[in-house]
């Protein structure tokens, strides 16, 4: 009796078992089809004489080569890293990247063949061609080079606007030197923004990512290539869960240019924007936070002759819908220069319709730090807990204000304190009000409302920044 009542339930587990392992997907046609497409390059470098290696992990001694261009560019910038002070006089690093056209065209990072004296790409064949370098473009981190080869396996481009958050992707590479490696995973999030790719609404996954595999190809399904692998966020400079991949609707707008121009053009705006925080936007009279606020209207821009306001927040642009700020710039790189595009903005709790005709994104200049120590002029006390002054030609040329502003010189326990305001920052603006002088700040302070909210705009290190204070 009891055989014959847990027989039906072993079976039933059984075949929901069979069923559960039936529906994970298979990757293997996809490996076969699409995997003599992807390459192997090798970046060569000759030096003249030993330099140091700053800015980078302690490496081991024997490390391959790819590791050592890993960290060189995933932790640039960051402190408390130091490079053994050796190079040798030619250096290898190894990357990897995948044929677009029977010709020869072949895509990888930028980072993978900068300063190269020398591109070798390895084809899944064994064949190692030298590659021309076409051009490359260090925003979106793409290069584009191009073999002397015909009939070459190519990959299928896909379409990244159908691609869903948790769909299964798969990656080809060359981790650590490791040729054809195969990882899977699943699309994280889209429309990520990382520190320094303004221009880039990065694919994340959780697909395993490590030094070789920058620049090789992340395929949906159906064995089209959605993203170029690029990134990944690291503690330890190994995976930890967090990959980032260039959508390829950027990627095929940097190729285009680069075969057709050698180099890249950019929609610019000419604003400085930061994002809606729930205290800002009730400042602003807002319901909800979303949209991009504009903290600075660069002069002689399209926004400064579109009529753009500093405080105003754009909510759209050209019919797509801004929720935070960093879905902006990557629209406006791809927008067509000189197109007349419409804007929805709000403007002191108001929604209003501006024209922009969008002009050419200039060459980045680098931005002059000022320093925050200043000779102390007329100061006056507020309920903010400041201490402000006036600012003379000399501070107005260092901190990089023309006009207007008082300068913070100290700050006290207080509400400024809690929002943020810290010494050495100019408040230009307090609740859409003109900061002139100290007067000026004195009167417009006396006179806000307590136990709410308002929006203070103040330049910090040449960057203006929106802050929200509650007033007590």
């Amino acid at each position: 009796m009891l055989k014959k009542l847990y027989y039906p339930l072993f079976l039933g587990l059984l075949l929901s078992n069979q069923l559960a392992f039936a529906q994970l997907p298979d990757f293997t046609y996809l490996v076969k089809k699409s995997g003599a497409a992807v390459v192997n390059v090798s970046r060569v470098q000759k030096e003249k004489e030993p330099a140091q290696m700053g800015g980078i992990p302690q490496i081991p001694e024997g490390a391959p080569p790819e590791l050592e261009e890993f960290f060189r560019h995933f932790f640039r910038g960051q402190p408390g890293f130091g490079g053994r002070n050796f190079v040798p006089r030619e250096s290898k690093s190894l990357g990897s990247g995948f044929i677009i056209s029977s010709d020869g065209y072949v895509l990888t990072n930028h980072h993978v063949v900068k300063d190269a004296d020398e591109i070798i790409v390895k084809l899944a064949d064994r064949r190692e061609l030298e590659a021309k370098l076409v051009g490359s473009d260090p925003r979106t981190d793409v290069a584009l080079l191009k073999l002397d080869a015909e009939n070459l396996p190519i990959v299928k481009i896909g379409a990244v606007e159908s691609l869903q958050v948790g769909e299964w992707v798969l990656a080809i590479g060359t981790p650590f030197g490791f040729e054809q490696s195969v990882t899977a995973g699943i699309v994280s999030a889209k429309g990520r923004s990382l520190p320094g790719d303004n221009y880039v609404p990065f694919i994340q996954t959780d697909v395993a990512i490590n030094p070789g595999n920058s620049g090789g190809p992340l395929f949906n399904m159906n064995g089209e290539v959605v993203g170029m692998n690029s990134q990944i966020y690291s503690r330890t400079g190994g995976y930890m869960g967090l990959s980032f991949a260039i959508p390829m609707n950027v990627v095929m707008n940097v190729v285009e240019q680069l075969k057709t121009k050698g180099k890249v053009a950019r929609g610019w705006l000419g604003v400085q924007i930061q994002d809606v925080t729930r205290e800002l936007a009730e400042s602003f009279g807002m319901k909800r936070p979303h949209g991009a606020l504009v903290a600075k209207v660069i002069p002689d821009s399209p926004a400064k002759a579109a009529g753009l306001k500093i405080g105003d927040i754009i909510v759209e642009f050209d019919g797509k819908e801004i929720e935070v700020s960093a879905e902006l710039p990557p629209i406006v790189g791809m927008t067509a220069l000189n197109k007349k595009v419409p804007m929805k903005v709000i403007r002191q709790g108001n929604k209003k319709s501006i024209n922009v005709k969008i002009g050419l994104l200039p060459e980045q200049d680098d931005v002059r730090l000022a320093d925050s120590s200043t000779k102390s002029g007329v100061k006056t006390n507020n309920r903010l807990g400041i201490l402000v002054s006036d600012l003379n030609g000399e501070q107005r040329e260092q901190f990089q204000v023309l006009k207007n502003g008082v300068l913070v010189q100290t700050v006290d326990k207080g509400s400024a304190r809690e929002a943020g305001i810290q010494r050495g920052d100019v408040i230009l603006q307090i609740k859409n009000n003109v900061i002139r002088d100290v007067a000026d700040f004195d009167r417009i302070v006396k006179s806000l409302p307590a136990g709410k909210s308002v929006a203070v705009l103040i330049q910090r290190l040449g960057n203006p920044v929106f802050l929200a204070i509650k007033i007590k």
